[in-house]
């Protein structure tokens, strides 16, 4: 499949934050997650009145792809009203699935940006961090 550009993934995002469930915060994000071979999974922010369970759309869509056997993908757009880059949270679940991918975030009124996941978690927690040591 012919790799999605950043436009298309914008519109994919944008239709994802439609679905929002923020009836708390009033604050609807999408995010659209393109995987290698050129699928494009959709996530959208689900809240909850106990806050902490909450769950954002990046890690919506990255656990779409993820149920669907997807493991490697290309690039990540978020779309919102202004243009809020990830939560923390969302940033290591990106890091720890996605690697070091472009992110575009889109906002309502045609702005936009890109960084890389390695731009916003700079010093990440990674497996590299959980090796076993060998008892003595």
């Amino acid at each position: 499949m012919e790799t999605a550009k950043p436009e298309v993934l914008k519109q994919h995002a944008k239709k994802a934050a439609t679905f929002s469930h923020s009836p708390f915060s009033h604050y609807p994000v999408g995010a659209a997650l393109l995987a290698v071979d050129g699928t494009i999974f959709h996530g959208c922010n689900i809240e909850s009145s106990s806050y902490g369970l909450t769950v954002c759309a990046e890690r919506n869509a990255i656990a779409a792809a993820v149920v669907s056997g997807h493991k490697e993908f290309k690039a990540l757009a978020v779309f919102s009203n202004n243009g809020a880059t990830p939560c923390g949270a969302c940033r290591q679940v990106i890091w720890d699935i996605c690697g070091d991918i472009p992110i575009y975030i889109f906002t309502k009124d045609g702005q936009s940006e890109i960084y890389r996941s390695k731009d916003l978690l700079p010093a990440p927690f990674d497996d590299t961090k959980l090796q076993k040591e060998s008892n003595p």
